[in-house]
């Protein structure tokens, strides 16, 4: 029997991310900044804002009232501590920096570090607001979960599914762009001019072909016939996770994508996966608008049958 697993190169990125982002936005860039403001402020502040059972309670478990309160001078100090709060709380970024919450106004504070004028006058609303809830998650912990450790550790739990949803996005990108750089190699030699986002070339009939990124689907071939007149040729869906146990949903994802550029009056959809193992059967009921499937690591092997059909595929679409 052999028993294989990838590398853990994922766990070792988050490892490396955590590190960075503990002296930036966690427990330890509170204490840093802590440790460079006058205590009697910060107290008296505490006091305007956290009504005195709350911080009561807290000191009788041997802590200090922002470790789990907020008030506009420690964010004043340390904007990206505006983070912590909205971690500790569960809050994704997504769901807190939102029209619904009007706390989309201060992302730049956890992002960048930076406080305007006008964030820093909405400080005291956006304080009394985190407040009100944490007021309301300490009333409604047990007494023996009220403890920096336990409070450190909520923090990680709201940032575990950040960090990997941002390692989703960038193995996306990847993917995207490791498919771009393979159509170019197969179109190079008629190519007019190009960038990071767009290759543009002639064809055998003197027309310009574009191949472009774009949002939904990923990649798109364009063929100019007149000033803004042009035939929607290919539609490519790329999915760059690698997860097999999710393909079916990266593969139904892929299907509404090219349902819309059907709409679109793209003449072909293709989709490229990350998964070496899928079932052909199985991709092709959940997408059945999928003219083409094809696998990233087939198409990086030029020896591969699957990446000898793309290369014919692109080059018949685009006319050369």
């Amino acid at each position: 029997m052999s028993i294989a697993f990838d590398l853990p190169n994922t766990q070792i990125n988050f490892a490396n991310a955590l590190v960075e982002i503990r002296s930036l936005c966690l427990q330890d860039a509170l204490a840093t900044t802590m440790a460079s403001m006058e205590i009697n402020q910060v107290d008296s502040e505490l006091h305007d804002f956290v009504d005195n059972n709350s911080l009561q309670i807290l000191a009788q478990h041997g802590m200090r009232g922002e470790l789990l309160f907020a008030i506009p001078s420690i964010l004043e100090k340390n904007p990206r501590l505006l983070g912590y709060y909205r971690l500790l709380l569960g809050y994704s970024q997504k769901g807190f920096y939102c029209a619904a919450t009007g706390a989309g106004m201060f992302k730049s504070l956890e992002e960048k570090g930076k406080l305007s004028a006008r964030q820093r006058d909405n400080l005291p609303a956006l304080c009394n607001a985190l407040n009100a809830n944490s007021k309301y998650m300490l009333e409604n912990l047990n007494t023996e979960m009220v403890s920096a450790t336990f409070f450190d550790q909520l923090t990680l739990l709201t940032l575990g599914p950040q960090l990997r949803g941002g390692a989703n996005v960038q193995k996306g990108t990847s993917a995207i762009s490791d498919v771009f750089s393979i159509v170019y190699q197969i179109v190079h030699s008629y190519v007019i001019k190009s960038n990071s986002h767009c290759i543009e070339l002639k064809n055998n009939s003197g027309r310009t072909v574009y191949i472009q990124f774009a949002a939904d689907p990923d990649i798109v071939i364009r063929e100019k016939l007149a000033p803004e007149t042009y035939k929607n040729l290919v539609a490519i869906e790329v999915k760059g996770g690698q997860d097999y146990a999710n393909i079916h949903n990266r593969v139904g994802e892929a299907e509404k994508s090219h349902q819309k550029a059907r709409k679109d009056g793209y003449v072909e959809c293709w989709t490229v996966v990350n998964v070496d193992r899928m079932d052909m059967e199985m991709a092709r009921k959940e997408s059945p608008t999928t003219n083409r499937f094809y696998r990233i690591s087939e198409l990086l092997d030029q020896t591969t049958i699957e990446c000898k059909d793309f290369s014919l595929q692109v080059l018949s679409i685009v006319g050369i």
